[in-house]
């Protein structure tokens, strides 16, 4: 079997009719995170006409504007809630949910708990920026513990939000983490999160040097690739650290892998069927118009 180079892969997935270069800042790593989940799909053979993405607002929101799949992108923090609509609806598509950390855990917080919750059938990639990149820098529910931003000009005093873990203890049936760096095992993690039936987590970690790395002097795009390297670790390497070696690292890989709780939809279908069946409801006929007759 020929595989096809990346670019072509990428050919067949992209709105070439919308303006490239795209609008990310150049060493921004959501196109990263645009690409593997590109190449996921194409790996699993989905039709993309079967695939939705929906965003909310924020940098990472800008991603449905260039892929070929049916799209939404809606308003800050409901990017979950409008997806969840769309699954109920058409429960047979793959529903991919991109959103940054202060458009998921923010003002879509509420939402995000509860799809997990609800195990419903969506795969939210969550870009983790560790800061509003969009509109200015200021600090997010990720941004670290005393890191510096522009509503935080002495150190930001709140302690962040732990995006895998809370999607893991809300009921998520697969929560994975990983970095742009780790490029292949973003994309191993997107691909397993497609196939699940639940709520599927991915936290892709990617820290926005225009912002929050300028502001906290941590170097140039390339620096802060080489940053997401050194301080990420493995779940099987963080278990041989102690805490005080653990701390302020980046652990990645899969935190939950569940296949003991039933999907959302299947439920809700599951109640429609039983409704119709005591209400005696039929399917009703459809109106075709008359064959023309032919002469």
């Amino acid at each position: 079997m020929k595989v096809q180079s990346e670019s072509r892969i990428h050919e067949r997935y992209l709105r070439h009719t919308k303006k490239f270069p795209n609008v990310w800042c150049a060493g921004c790593g959501i196109g990263i995170v645009l690409g593997a989940i590109i190449r996921a799909v194409d790996a699993l053979g989905l039709d993309k006409n079967d695939v939705a993405m929906v965003s909310g607002i924020g940098c990472t929101g800008r991603m449905p504007v260039y892929v070929d799949f049916n799209t939404l992108h809606t308003t800050h923090g409901r990017a979950v809630a409008f997806a969840t609509g769309l699954k109920l609806v058409r429960p047979e598509m793959k529903v991919i949910v991109v959103m940054g950390d202060g458009d998921a855990l923010a003002i879509g917080g509420n939402h995000f708990i509860h799809a997990a919750r609800r195990n419903i059938g969506l795969t939210a990639i969550v870009v983790n920026n560790a800061t509003y990149g969009m509109t200015g820098g200021q600090y997010s529910p990720t941004t670290p513990l005393g890191a510096f931003s522009t509503t935080a000009p002495y150190g930001h005093i709140e302690p962040p939000f732990q995006i895998a873990e809370l999607a893991r203890c809300a009921g998520a049936t697969f929560v994975a983490r990983s970095t742009v760096y780790h490029v292949d095992e973003l994309q191993e993690y997107i691909a397993l999160a497609l196939q699940k039936e639940g709520f599927s987590v991915v936290e892709a970690v990617s820290y926005c040097h225009t912002t929050i790395g300028r502001i906290n002097r941590w170097g140039t795009a390339p620096a802060m690739m080489r940053r997401l390297k050194e301080e990420s670790v493995t779940i099987k390497q963080a278990e041989r650290m102690s805490p005080e070696e653990r701390a302020g690292k980046i652990i990645r890989g899969i935190l939950a892998d569940r296949d003991d709780l039933t999907e959302y939809t299947r439920l809700y279908q599951e109640i429609i069927r039983t409704v119709r069946e005591e209400i005696g409801w039929r399917e009703p006929k459809s109106e075709s118009p008359e064959p023309e007759a032919k002469e």
